[in-house]
């Protein structure tokens, strides 16, 4: 007897959902206005000329002024030392105005990520990198979450997709996603967690098992239709640039999943683009506003 492959299921649309946050959010801002409350304030450190940093930033400026806050940007070249971007770092750390504050990654190579990051205040850390904003997440109170699995765990609460109880693998175990969002979803998700990673033998006995599978490891079309059971929920976190004559642009974003093969098997499953991607910078609003928040009630 042959399984039934599932044929119905749900396309989680990030852009819709990060839209509606924006728009929660500028909703927020416009009532602080109104009652003479401190607006939100971003600052924004960009080094060199990385084409896909400048989007990025591009991109979160933009959400920036969509939702009414303030956003400082400052620009230095990828020659600029370590020891001047602390001192810069510091300044911003020290400036009562600015309430979140961001280095946008990567860095050059003779800038250590790890030394920046812990010197970025953590109150004002809404990229939630810092040792403290991570250690929270296993709190009672969590303080600022690292963006891209908040933006993970939000899509699961606003399609109603139950964790408690639920069996999540998550493959991936980078400190920015694959490992606080273990700890989210253990945390705050209530899940049972396994997480796998380069060095975890026969993937796909693990993968099976999952109800919520979460994908963030950068390889495209790593994880296959017999990899996933039947009604399985699949949270796509990858985002790798492929290129290919086959492509309109030259080139195309694809995710960590096979989707066209996957899809049909699960209950619920993200796209690339337009899933995860647009939830990060909803994120980073959102913990900047909440920064804004606990410093200025």
């Amino acid at each position: 007897m042959e399984d039934t492959i599932q044929t119905t299921y749900t396309i989680i649309d990030g852009k819709k959902i990060s839209t509606d946050i924006k728009t929660e959010i500028a909703l927020k801002v416009a009532a602080r206005k109104k009652q003479g409350k401190k607006i939100p304030h971003l600052a924004i450190i960009l080094i060199g000329d990385d084409g896909a940093s400048q989007t990025y930033v591009d991109n979160k400026v933009k959400a920036c002024k969509s939702v009414g806050f303030h956003y400082t940007m400052l620009r230095f070249a990828d020659t600029i030392s370590e020891e001047r971007l602390m001192k810069h770092i510091d300044h911003v750390n020290n400036d009562d105005d600015v309430d979140g504050f961001i280095v946008q990654l990567p860095l050059p190579p003779h800038i250590s990520v790890e030394r920046i990051t812990e010197n970025i205040r953590s109150d004002k850390d809404v990229d939630g990198f810092t040792n403290h904003n991570f250690g929270s997440i296993i709190s009672k109170h969590p303080l600022l979450m690292p963006a891209t699995p908040f933006g993970v765990m939000e899509l699961l609460r606003r399609y109603n997709i139950p964790t408690e109880g639920k069996h999540a693998v998550v493959i991936g175990a980078s400190r920015i996603v694959g490992a606080p969002l273990s700890m989210m979803l253990t945390e705050q998700g209530h899940a049972t967690v396994t997480i796998c990673h380069k060095y975890t033998r026969d993937l796909s006995s693990y993968t099976r098992m999952a109800d919520i599978l979460l994908v963030a490891v950068g390889k495209p079309g790593l994880v296959t239709a017999d990899m996933v059971k039947e009604g399985a929920v699949v949270i796509d976190i990858g985002t790798t640039r492929v290129e290919g004559p086959e492509y309109q642009k030259g080139w195309a974003i694809k995710g960590d999943v096979d989707f066209k093969n996957v899809a049909p098997k699960t209950s619920y499953i993200t796209p690339v683009p337009g899933g995860v991607g647009p939830m990060t910078i909803a994120s980073l609003l959102l913990n900047t506003l909440r920064a804004t928040e606990l410093r200025n009630p």
